[in-house]
Formats: structure tokens, C-alpha cells, sequence
């Protein structure tokens, strides 16, 4: 039997990691808005250095990281196959999002990072509503294993050390 303690535990600490990226990527995108309406070279040039940055170093690992231990499970479900695959999908259009976003500059990369940034918070959306609330509520799923030790997933302040084996 599931610890339902553990579970509401992780579902709290995704959230909150969920929040706090998409927090930071609105403020990333805002800048760089920002910066492109002020006609500010300098600043633009900066505030997309540093939104690129965050894609590769938080984003993109973010969404490689789900596509394991979170996605699997439900995905080997009738019930969650689905909702998997519409979000593997969207993991796709991010990722092309942000290569696409590297290429630009001015209007047309403030337009790339306001995709990413909707598009991501779609994705949230779907994730804290959906998936997880789906994996917690199936008896053979658990979301506390599928986080453990990932910080990718759950945030720094949350990380288990115990991987038990597992990778």
C-alpha cells in the first residue's frame, strides 16, 4: 500500500518546483520583452543570454528528466497513454522552441521566448492537474518513487539521497 503521506509530499514538491520555473521563465521573458521595446541592445543581448542559458541548464533537463521515472508508469496504462503522448509531444515543440529561440534576436526572439514560456505553462498546467494527481490516484503507481532523488523534477530543497539502486 502507497504512503499517502509521501505521495501528498511529492505532489506538494513538484507543484512548487512547477511554480517556481515558471516564475522564473515569465520574469526571463519579461526582461528580454523588455529590453527588445526599449530598443536596449545591451540589455537584450544579456537577457537573452541568460534565458537561453536557463532553457538548457533548467527547461530542457526538466522535461528529459519526466520522460522517465514520471512519464512511464502512466504511459504503460490504457488510461494515461494518452495524456502521455500529448505531453512527450509537447516536450518536442520546447525543445524546437528553444533552438529556434537561440537563432534569434529582437522582436522575433521575444516572440520565440513568449511561446516557450505559454507553452510551458500549458504544460504545467496539464502535469499538476493531470499526470500527477492521475499517477497518485493508480494503486501501482507512485509518485514518490518516481521523483525520489531527482531535483530536476522536485527542486533542490526536496531531493532524496537514496536511489536505491535505480537511476
Amino acid at each position: 500500500m502507497k504512503d499517502s503521506a509521501a505521495e501528498a509530499e511529492a505532489l506538494a514538491a513538484v507543484e512548487r518546483h512547477h511554480g517556481s520555473m515558471l516564475r522564473r521563465l515569465t520574469a526571463l521573458t519579461d526582461a528580454l520583452t523588455s529590453a527588445v521595446e526599449n530598443h536596449d541592445s545591451v540589455s537584450e543581448h544579456d537577457a537573452h543570454e541568460v534565458l537561453l542559458e536557463w532553457c538548457e541548464n533548467e527547461l530542457v533537463p526538466h522535461a528529459l528528466a519526466e520522460e522517465g521515472p514520471l512519464y512511464s508508469g502512466p504511459r504503460e496504462t490504457a488510461e494515461g497513454r494518452l495524456l502521455v503522448e500529448g505531453m512527450l509531444a509537447e516536450h518536442q515543440v520546447i525543445v524546437a522552441l528553444v533552438e529556434e529561440f537561440r537563432g534569434t534576436r529582437g522582436v522575433a526572439a521575444a516572440i520565440a521566448a513568449g511561446a516557450v514560456q505559454r507553452i510551458f505553462a500549458l504544460h504545467l498546467d496539464k502535469e499538476n492537474r493531470l499526470l500527477m494527481p492521475f499517477v497518485v490516484s493508480q494503486p501501482g503507481l507512485s509518485l514518490a518513487e518516481a521523483v525520489s532523488g531527482l531535483h530536476e523534477l522536485v527542486g533542490e530543497e526536496h531531493g532524496h539521497p537514496r536511489r536505491n539502486g535505480h537511476g
